[in-house]
């Protein structure tokens, strides 16, 4: 039987996904799960490019303690479409369960290296609108700028995230 980790994630101000995904490998402090977008309400375009839809698959990284998540996105051909990264306030573990507080700003990086930042209007719209305060957009802004930063550095994604992809190992394939 396959292992199963509880995901609840959480995006202010109230909205909560929950869903149970196929775990890849449990690696204490660092969770790689398989899941496929589901509920997306419009495909995710990025500079011209479908990157996100209904039926592709993610191979995600939760990364406890941390501010950042990372997925790993493949269409439904499996090819490998780049990396999302969510900006967090926080990833936690209990057991068999992650939760996640996302904070609107996301990365987009193709496979090529472009990278860009998303959902800018969103979090501006959250300040604005009082959902989030300015130190957590000053913190939301600053851990973006940090992880892209790393990324032209060579530094960023950590290594585990080229460690597995949709296809390792076979048995986790669909």
């Amino acid at each position: 039987m396959k292992r199963k980790i509880h995901l609840i994630y959480k995006r202010l101000p109230n909205r909560i996904l929950e869903r149970e995904d196929e775990v890849i490998a449990d690696l204490g402090d660092v969770i790689v799960a398989k899941s496929k977008f589901r509920g997306v309400l419009v495909p995710l375009f990025v500079n011209g490019v479908r990157v996100i839809e209904n039926g592709y698959t993610m191979v995600y990284f939760a990364f406890v303690g941390e501010n950042y998540d990372v997925l790993k996105v493949y269409d439904m051909e499996g090819n490998f479409k780049g990396l999302y990264i969510d900006i967090l306030a926080y990833t936690k573990r209990e057991k068999n369960t992650l939760e996640m507080l996302d904070l609107f700003l996301d990365i987009f990086i193709f496979p090529n290296g472009e990278t860009f930042l998303l959902d800018e209007d969103e979090l501006e719209m959250a300040l604005n609108y009082g959902i989030i305060d300015k130190e957590t957009f000053d913190f939301t802004y600053s851990k973006a700028r940090e992880i892209m930063e790393k990324f032209k550095e060579g530094a960023f994604p950590p290594d585990v995230v080229w460690k597995y992809s949709l296809s390792f190992p076979e048995k986790y394939q669909d």
